[in-house]
C-alpha cells in the first residue's frame, strides 16, 4: 500500500475561556487543483441527472405507468404488450431512482453535519457507494470538506495537518481529573515539534513504499490520559473507529510482555498500529529513521512491527499509530482503575444465575446491584414503618396488618430487586468510604476531591482530581497518584464508625469491563449534560434520581427535579422534591447558592469537604443535587452555567438532559444511545448505562405506594395471605413450625448432605405463599450466583421430598408465571396463627366471645419463640430483605392484646396478665403491651405490685425515659409513681 504523507501542525493555540469542553478545531486542506474542480463539476452534473434529469425524462417520456384504476380479472387475463413491458420496467426505474435520491440525502446530510459514518439504506449498497462518491467529488472543493465524515474522508482525499493537534488536545480534554492545561499544553508543543520533525524525516526521498504509522503512548503528564476513543478520534476522524485499532493490536505482545485484551485498557509504554488512513503529526510513519527517536523507542516498534499481519505477508493494508518521541505526548490512560489480577474465588454475582436468561424479569434491575440494595432496604423500611403506624390503630380487629401483594409489572420489579440487590456491596461501600473519612480525621488530613469511583472486582478505587499524597492504611496509591485503591479483602475488616458520610453524591452510571463506574455529581465543576432521545435520558435520570434518593452510603441530602413527568417523591419524601419549572429552580437554587458560600465562608472552610470531618461533621455540608430533565434554552442554560460555576465547592451537583450535544456551559458531555451505551468520549468512557425505564419506574414507585396503609379506597385489609382450615377436618399433610425452632411434621428426613438446603427453600416457600419466582428462591440460597442446572436440580429434589397429594396433585407446583407455589396441604404454624387471629377478631369470634377467647388462647399457645430461632449461621440471609421480623412481634402483641381485653371484660386480671406476659416474651419492645399490662395489674388492686413494675419499666428505658404515653399513663394509674423516681435519682 502506498504511504500516505502527513504533516503536521505545530503551531500552538492558548488555551479556550469557553465554558464548554469541546471545541472544535480548525483544519487545512491542501490547495484544491484545477482536476479537482473539474471532478467536481462531473459530479454535479452526473448528480442533477440523476436525481432530476431522470424523473423529468420519465414524467415527458413515459408517462403514468400504473393502471389508472383498480385491477380486475379481465385485466390479468389480457395479453402483455410492449408497452406493459415498458411500464413495469418504468416502474422499475422509478423504485432505483427513489432509492439513489434516499442515498445522495443521507450522504449529503453526513457530509454537512458532520456526524460521523452516514446512515445505511436498506438494500441500497452500490448505489450508496456512487453516492458517497459523488458527494464526495462535490463537497471536496467547498469550505465544508474539514468536516467530511471518516466514512468520505476514506476516498482518498488527503487532508493536510492534523484534525485535532496535540496541544488542542490537551486543552479539550475535560476536567474529569483536574487535568493543569498550562503544563500539558507546553508538553504538548513542544512533542508535536518532535513529531512534526519525525513525520518530515518520513516524507524523504529514502522512505519506502508500503512504511506503516505507529503511536506510542507514554505516563501520563498533568493529568491527561489517553484513550483509544481519543486516539481514533484525534487521527481517524471518528472515535467510533476505535475498534478498528483494538482490532489491528489485540493479543500481539507489547514491549512490557502484556497484551491488549480489552479496549479500555491501554498502558504508557505500549505501541499501537493505526489504520492505513491515519492522519496527524504525532504519528511516527518511519520508526527506524525518525531523528527524535531513542535506539530503545525504535527497536520498539521494530520488533513490535514484526509481529503485525503484514510481517506474514499481509501488506500494508494495516497501518500504525505509535507516537514517535522519546517523550511522548500528553496522555491520558485508561479512566478507570487498572485491570486487576484474575480471581481464583468464585466472582460476586448479586445472586443471579450465570446464565443470561431472565424468566421475563425487568434487566435494567438485576443489572443494578446497588440501586436495587437502596430501593430493596428503603421498601423494607417503608413496610416496617406502616406496620408500626398501624399498629397504634387500635387493639384487635385493626386493619393494615397485611401488605398488600404486588401483582404484575410491581411483582416482577420486586422480584428483579430480590434478585439483583448486593446489600453486602453496599455495606462494603459505605464502611469504606466512612472508615476512610475518619482516618483522615485522625490524621488532621482534609478530604481529597474525588470525581469517581470505580468497583471493580470487589476493589474499590477512588480517582482524585489531583494528586493528595499518600492515602491512610488498609488504602494504596493505585495506578498512579490520583488512585487510591483499597482491596476487598480490607474493606471486609472495617467496622461502623462514627462519621459522616464522605461521598454522598457517588451514583452510578453503568458499567465498562465488569467494573461499575460511580461518578461523584457534587465535585464536578459545572453542568453534566446529557443527550440523546428524550426516553433514554429519562431512564437514566431516573436511575440516578432513584440510586441517590435510596443509597446507602449517604446520611442526608435534597435532590430537586426539574421536568420529570413521573412523581418519585413515593421513594424519600425527606430528600425529593419536585420543582414546576426552570425559573422555580433559579430562584430555589440562586438562594441556596447563596447561602451556602456565606456558611462555608463564616465557617472558615475552603469546600463542604472540609466541612465533613471535625465538630461539625453531622450538622451540615449535605449535598444538594439537581436532575434536570426539561430541555433548557441556551439562554438558561449560560444562567444555569453561572450558577453552577462554583458548585463543586459548595456541595451542589447539576445533571442536565439535553436534546442536543452541545449545551452551552457545559462542563461535562456524555450521550446515551439507543442501544443503551453511554458515552463521554473526551473522558474516555462508553459504559453499559444502568437505567431505569418508565415501565419499572412507574412499578417500583406502585411498589412505595402500596406500603402506605392509607392507600386504596378503605385501605389495606388486615386477611392473611393465606388462610388455613383451622377445624378437625383441615389437618395439613405437612406442617412446618417456623415460630421457634424449625420443625417439619409429615415428611421423611432428606439426606443430610441437602437437608440444610431444602429446609431453607421450604422456609422461603411457606412465608410466600404468593408464589416464589425461581431466580428469587436461587439468589436466597446461592447469593453469590448459581448455575440454571443446579437451581433445576434443586427444585426437582424439593418437588421430591415434598411428595403428592392423595389426588396426585404436587405439593410443589407451578403458577401462569412460572413461579413455585406450595399446595394448601402444605402449611406452617404462621399460617395457622394468622388465620386463628383472623377468625378471632374477623371471623366467627366476632358473633361468640366463647369461641374467641378459644381461638385467641389457641393462637398464643403457637408461640414457641422468635422465628426459626435455631437457623445455623450463615444462611436465611435473605430474611433480611423480609418484614417478617416485624409482623410476627406485631402478630403476636396483637393476639395477647386481644386475649387480654377479653379476660378484663370478665374482671380476670390474672389471665390478661399471663397473657399479656406471654406476648412480651416475643414482642418486647412493644410499648401498647406494657401500657397494657400497667392496667391490668392496676385492676388487680395491688399498689406494690404496681410499683414494682413501674420500676421496672423505668430500668428498662434507661438515659431514653419512659415514653410519653407512658408516663401519662402511670400520672393516672400511680400519682406518686416520679416520687419513686427521684428517691432512685
Amino acid at each position: 500500500m502506498p504511504r500516505r504523507r502527513s504533516s503536521s501542525s505545530t503551531s500552538s493555540t492558548a488555551p479556550s475561556t469557553a465554558p464548554r469542553n469541546r471545541t472544535p478545531q480548525p483544519v487545512r486542506v491542501r490547495r484544491r487543483s484545477f482536476g479537482d474542480f473539474v471532478k467536481a463539476f462531473l459530479a454535479f452534473v452526473v448528480l442533477v441527472g440523476l436525481v432530476v434529469g431522470v424523473p423529468l425524462a420519465l414524467a415527458s417520456q413515459v408517462g403514468w405507468p400504473l393502471p389508472s384504476g383498480a385491477p380486475s380479472l379481465d385485466w390479468l387475463q389480457r395479453e402483455i404488450t410492449v408497452q406493459t413491458f415498458l411500464n413495469i420496467l418504468t416502474v422499475v426505474v422509478w423504485f432505483a431512482w427513489a432509492q439513489f435520491t434516499a442515498c445522495v440525502l443521507v450522504e449529503v446530510k453526513a457530509a454537512l453535519s458532520g456526524v460521523g459514518v452516514p446512515g445505511r439504506v436498506p438494500g441500497s449498497g452500490p448505489s450508496q457507494l456512487l453516492a458517497r462518491q459523488l458527494v464526495a467529488a462535490l463537497l471536496l472543493v467547498g469550505a465544508t470538506a474539514a468536516s467530511l465524515t471518516p466514512g468520505l474522508s476514506q476516498l482518498g482525499q488527503n487532508l493536510e495537518g492534523n484534525q485535532k493537534p496535540a496541544v488542542a488536545a490537551a486543552q479539550q480534554t475535560p476536567g474529569l481529573f483536574g487535568q493543569q492545561q498550562e503544563q500539558a499544553a507546553g508538553a504538548a508543543a513542544a512533542l508535536a515539534e518532535q513529531a512534526s520533525q519525525a513525520a518530515a524525516h518520513a516524507d524523504s526521498p529514502s522512505a519506502k513504499d508500503g512504511d506503516t504509522k505507529y503511536y506510542r503512548i507514554q505516563p501520563p503528564e498533568g493529568r491527561h490520559h489517553d484513550s483509544l476513543w481519543e486516539i481514533a478520534e484525534r487521527h481517524l476522524g471518528d472515535g467510533r473507529r476505535y475498534k478498528e485499532i483494538f482490532e489491528l493490536n489485540k493479543d500481539r505482545v507489547q514491549p512490557d510482555g502484556s497484551k491488549l485484551s480489552e479496549a479500555s485498557l491501554i498502558r504508557p509504554g505500549w505501541i499501537m498500529e493505526m489504520p492505513g488512513d491515519a492522519r496527524g503529526g504525532d504519528l511516527v510513519e518511519m520508526p527506524d529513521e525518525a531523528p527524535n527517536v531513542s535506539e530503545q523507542v525504535q527497536q520498539q516498534i521494530h520488533d513490535y512491527a514484526r509481529t503485525g499481519d503484514h510481517a506474514e505477508g499481509g501488506g500494508g493494508a494495516r497501518g500504525g499509530g505509535a507516537q514517535g518521541g522519546g517523550d511522548s505526548r500528553v496522555s491520558l490512560p485508561e479512566q478507570r482503575p487498572a485491570p486487576a489480577a484474575p480471581s481464583t474465588g468464585q466472582e460476586h454475582a448479586t445472586g443471579a444465575e450465570s446464565g443470561g436468561h431472565s424468566f421475563g424479569l425487568p434487566e435494567a434491575l438485576l443489572t443494578a446491584p446497588l440501586l436495587a440494595a437502596g430501593l430493596l432496604g428503603a421498601l423494607g423500611r417503608r413496610r416496617r414503618q406502616a406496620l408500626w403506624q398501624s399498629a397504634l390503630g387500635g387493639v384487635g380487629g385493626r386493619r393494615g396488618m397485611e401488605p398488600p401483594t404486588p401483582t404484575g409489572d410491581a411483582q416482577d420489579v420486586q422480584d428483579a430487586l430480590l434478585v439483583g440487590a448486593d446489600p453486602e456491596g453496599v455495606r462494603l461501600l459505605d464502611r469504606s468510604l466512612r472508615g476512610l473519612a475518619a482516618s483522615l480525621t485522625a490524621e488532621s488530613r482534609p478530604l481529597p476531591v474525588v470525581y469517581a469511583a470505580w468497583l471493580s472486582n470487589g476493589d474499590l478505587h477512588l480517582q482524585l482530581a489531583q494528586p493528595a499524597g499518600k492515602p491512610p492504611a488498609p488504602w494504596q496509591l493505585g495506578q498512579d497518584q490520583t488512585f487510591w485503591m483499597l482491596a476487598k479483602d480490607d474493606a471486609a475488616r472495617y467496622e461502623d464508625v462514627d462519621t459522616a458520610a464522605p461521598y454522598p453524591g457517588l451514583v452510578s452510571l453503568g458499567t465498562m469491563d465488569d467494573s461499575r463506574l460511580l461518578l461523584n455529581l457534587e465535585s464536578v465543576p459545572g453542568i453534566v449534560s446529557l443527550s440523546g432521545r428524550e426516553a433514554d435520558r429519562a431512564a437514566v435520570l431516573a436511575s440516578v434520581a432513584a440510586e441517590l434518593a435510596t443509597n446507602g452510603w449517604s446520611d442526608r441530602m435534597t435532590i430537586t427535579l426539574v421536568g420529570f413527568g413521573d412523581d418519585l417523591t413515593p421513594l424519600a419524601p425527606n430528600r425529593i422534591r419536585h420543582l414546576d419549572g426552570i425559573d422555580d429552580l433559579f430562584e430555589t437554587m440562586g438562594a441556596e447558592t447563596r447561602q451556602r458560600r456565606g456558611a462555608l465562608g463564616a465557617a472558615g472552610h475552603d469546600s463542604v469537604l472540609t466541612g465533613r470531618t471535625g465538630p461539625a461533621q453531622h450538622t451540615r455540608w449535605a449535598p444538594h443535587l439537581v436532575l434536570l430533565a426539561a430541555q433548557p434554552s441556551d439562554e438558561d442554560a449560560l444562567r444555569l452555567a453561572e450558577l453552577a460555576a462554583d458548585a463543586g465547592r459548595l456541595g451542589i451537583g447539576y445533571l442536565v438532559g439535553t436534546d442536543s450535544a452541545d449545551l452551552p456551559g457545559a462542563a461535562w458531555e456524555m450521550e446515551i444511545t439507543g442501544e443503551g451505551k453511554l458515552l463521554a468520549p473526551l473522558l474516555g468512557l462508553e459504559l453499559d448505562a444502568q437505567l431505569l425505564p418508565s415501565a419499572q419506574q412507574r412499578a417500583v414507585v406502585e411498589l412505595f405506594t402500596g406500603a402506605d396503609p392509607d392507600q386504596g379506597p378503605d385501605g389495606p385489609t388486615n386477611t392473611p395471605p393465606f388462610l388455613v382450615d383451622i377445624s378437625e377436618q383441615g389437618r395439613p399433610a405437612v406442617y412446618a413450625r417456623l415460630v421457634g425452632s424449625y420443625e417439619i411434621i409429615g415428611l421423611d428426613a432428606p439426606d443430610d448432605d441437602r437437608s440444610a438446603q431444602l429446609h431453607e427453600a421450604l422456609a422461603l416457600l411457606l412465608l410466600h405463599r404468593e408464589g416464589v419466582h425461581p431466580r428469587v428462591l436461587a439468589s436466597a440460597l446461592w447469593p453469590r450466583g448459581v448455575t440454571e442446572d443446579v437451581r433445576d436440580a434443586l427444585v426437582e429434589r424439593l418437588r421430591a421430598w415434598l411428595g403428592t397429594d392423595p389426588d396426585g396433585t404436587p405439593r410443589l407446583g407451578t403458577d401462569a408465571t412460572g413461579r413455585l407455589m406450595l399446595a394448601k396441604s402444605v402449611v406452617s404454624d404462621l399460617d395457622v396463627l394468622r388465620s386463628l387471629y383472623y377468625e378471632a377478631t374477623q371471623g366467627r369470634g366476632v358473633d361468640s366471645r366463647q369461641v374467641r377467647g378459644r381461638l385467641l388462647t389457641d393462637a398464643l399457645v403457637l408461640v414457641r419463640g422468635p422465628l426459626l430461632a435455631d437457623r445455623p449461621e450463615g444462611r436465611y440471609r435473605w430474611l433480611t430483605h423480609e418484614i417478617i421480623d416485624a409482623q410476627l412481634p406485631l402478630l403476636v402483641a396483637d393476639t395477647g392484646l386481644a386475649l387480654s381485653e377479653f379476660h378484663l371484660e370478665k374482671d380476670r386480671a390474672e389471665k390478661a396478665i399471663e397473657a399479656l406476659t406471654a406476648a412480651l416474651r416475643t414482642a418486647p419492645s412493644d410499648e401498647r403491651l406494657w401500657n397494657e399490662l400497667l392496667r391490668a395489674t392496676h385492676a388487680t388492686g395491688d399498689t406494690d405490685r404496681l410499683r414494682t413494675l413501674a420500676a421496672d419499666l423505668i430500668g428498662r428505658s434507661g438515659a431514653r425515659g419512659l415514653p410519653p404515653r407512658t408516663e401519662a399513663l402511670l400520672d393516672e394509674l400511680l400519682p406518686t409513681w416520679r416520687d419513686g423516681v427521684a428517691a432512685a435519682g
